[in-house]
């Protein structure tokens, strides 16, 4: 049973880790390659998890639902309102410095979270959405649906890092890193700052989308607490500094490493005395930074630094 039951802690980390991975992955599309400090991560998430979620569950009398439609669909359909929501956001503050943008970004995901709490029509406010549908859970039971969720994620994590990596070798990815490293000389060579600015925006938000939909449908509830700024946008920043901005590989890397020390650390924090255990969350974070500073004084860049394509010139 102890095998057991370490087995399945080991595929919960995975899934879990996986979906940070996402997460990561988009916010090195637009920190890594196109230097936009995104603060409200949480707020895109949130957006794409009870996007699929609703699209995905049956009629409730308490909330906006009943569409049934397949997981994948709600992904997409995630993903794209997420993309919607990001443009919007763009339109408005990619023009900002980083640190503006930042404030700008934090104040969005806060509209967010309240509109996700007090439009109970919608979302049914803070009692939540739960039987979200997991896909495949017919042809599976018990446990069995972990594992095979496990299959779908890592699935989702090729996918986005494939597109992602394609993204970053390409002559879009080339120009948005020139953009990041010295705008003005890429305005300069003809570079219209602003539209690649927005397109790195909205691909990030919809990434985020699709790692708040997969949230939703592990968990098979959600509510208002899953956008919990501590658990989405910090532990995602200290993921990708940690694994190495700019580095897709990186990302992934990171976020595996610091989710396992999260989630490690929650079993000892546990079994730590009643007057100490409300203040575990706080220890943990310790932790974490700690783990942080460390990472950064051996490498600076994090555990995989970026390292720029090979240029390929073409024989006339």
């Amino acid at each position: 049973m102890e095998l057991t039951g370490l087995f399945f802690y080991a595929v919960s980390l995975l899934i879990l880790g996986g979906i940070y991975a996402i997460l990561c992955l988009a916010l090195n599309v637009q920190w890594g390659m196109g230097g936009l400090f995104n603060a409200g991560i949480a707020g895109f998430y949130g957006v794409g998890a009870y996007t699929s979620a609703i699209l995905t569950t049956a009629a409730s009398s308490k909330h906006l639902g009943g569409f049934g439609l397949p997981v994948p669909i709600g992904l997409i359909g995630a993903a794209i309102l997420a993309g919607l929501a990001g443009w919007a956001v763009a339109k408005i503050c990619v023009r900002l410095k980083s640190d503006y943008l930042a404030m700008a970004s934090i104040g969005i995901a806060e509209i967010l979270r309240l509109v996700i709490v007090n439009e109970s029509w919608l979302t049914n406010g803070s009692l939540g959405l739960s039987r979200i549908p997991r896909p495949l859970a017919d042809l599976t039971t018990g446990r069995m649906g972990d594992i095979v969720f496990l299959g779908f994620v890592w699935f989702v994590v090729l996918l986005v890092y494939l597109a992602a990596s394609r993204l970053h070798d390409s002559p879009w990815g080339r120009s948005l890193r020139a953009i990041r490293d010295n705008e003005a000389s890429a305005a300069a060579v003809g570079k219209n700052v602003e539209k690649f600015r927005i397109q790195t925006f909205v691909i990030g938000c919809a990434i985020m989308g699709i790692a708040g939909g997969l949230s939703a449908h592990y968990f098979r509830f959600l509510s208002p607490t899953a956008t919990d700024p501590l658990l989405v946008t910090f532990l995602v920043w200290v993921m990708l500094m940690a694994g190495g901005s700019g580095n897709n590989r990186g990302a992934i890397l990171g976020a595996l490493t610091i989710w396992t020390l999260w989630s490690v650390t929650e079993i000892f924090t546990n079994r730590l005395p009643p007057e100490w255990a409300t203040r575990s969350s706080f220890i943990r974070m310790l932790l974490v930074g700690l783990l942080l500073q460390v990472v950064l004084q051996r490498f600076r860049s994090g555990l995989l630094p970026e390292k720029s394509p090979p240029v390929k010139f073409r024989q006339k």
